[in-house]
């Protein structure tokens, strides 16, 4: 093996297909903790897959255990509100990340601005193009992420107007800061399952329980492409 992926994925529903797919991999559980993971061997890497929990501490943690596994890159798929120029069912490959809900606007600070570090982190060029090339064109931009399910129309114009953000989750930004600080390759997927208005909840819940066969495939494309590669 030449390479290890790592993948960070938040929710059950997002993460069972997944292990359904690769299963003729001999996949084997993964000890992390009390969470779920597997881990395989496809082509030339290495993969280990941890199905986190919801939320960035949850996320940030799992993307710090496998950067201290040595990961040559960590990856992440997941649902995501719609905020900007993208509609319910497409897919988008961010290509920065910022945390909305970081807020020190109170004492002289721009929104989501950390003091003294980098608080808007880059997807990993040469990932986004491997991506590209494994499922075609598609839209990009800036995902915000926060503790807090977006679920009304001041809330998402706010996120729009203010960062111009294109899409909205509680996971991506938090991996993203971890893969800054280990200089670690970082790639997130996300479709998108509602328009992070009023009906959000209901539109996250029918595709989270119905399409995650179809986001999990998406992203299957992905990783198989980059399992395949001796190196970027």
């Amino acid at each position: 093996m030449n390479k290890k992926i790592g993948i960070v994925v938040a929710d059950y529903d997002e993460y069972a297909p997944f292990v359904e797919a690769v299963k003729q991999y001999n996949t084997k559980e993964y000890k992390y903790f009390n969470r779920l993971a597997i881990s395989f061997e496809c082509g030339n890497a290495e993969v280990i897959c941890i199905n986190c929990g919801i939320g960035k501490v949850n996320a940030a943690t799992a993307a710090t255990h496998l950067a201290d596994m040595g990961c040559t890159y960590i990856l992440n798929y997941g649902l995501s509100g719609g905020i900007s120029r993208v509609h319910r069912g497409e897919i988008v490959l961010p290509d920065k990340f910022l945390e909305h809900d970081f807020d020190l606007t109170g004492i002289g600070y721009k929104p989501c601005e950390k003091p003294g570090q980098k608080y808007i982190y880059d997807a990993d060029q040469k990932l986004l193009a491997k991506a590209r090339a494994a499922i075609g064109e598609c839209q990009s931009g800036t995902a915000v992420c926060g503790d807090r399910f977006i679920c009304n129309a001041a809330d998402r114009d706010f996120l729009r107007d203010t960062f111009q953000a294109t899409s909205c989750d509680m996971e991506t930004a938090a991996i993203a800061s971890v893969c800054d600080m280990a200089n670690i390759p970082y790639l997130s997927l996300r479709r998108v399952s509602d328009d992070a208005g009023e009906d959000a909840y209901s539109n996250y819940s029918e595709m989270n329980t119905g399409e995650g066969k179809t986001l999990s495939e998406v992203f299957g494309k992905i990783l198989f492409a980059l399992c395949d590669e001796v190196e970027l």
